[in-house]
């Protein structure tokens, strides 16, 4: 059987901690119209998230050598 294939777009946005959780690099909404957004929701668009279970699966799924 041939090797599966990673999910290309998944793959530049998903990565794997130390101990094995899965977490996003970027935040949506960070890129444009940030005149508008106030200082707080900047700042905490800033930081990687580590996603939650369920939504940690359905990457397992487009990354599965992640």
């Amino acid at each position: 059987m041939p090797k599966m294939k990673s999910h290309r777009g998944a793959a530049k946005r998903f990565k794997k901690t130390g101990r094995g959780k899965i977490v996003a690099l970027g935040h949506a909404g960070k890129s444009h119209l940030l005149e508008k957004k106030d200082r707080r929701r900047k700042r905490r668009l800033r930081y990687k998230k580590v996603l939650r279970p369920g939504d940690a699966a359905q990457v397992k799924r487009l990354l599965p050598y992640l």
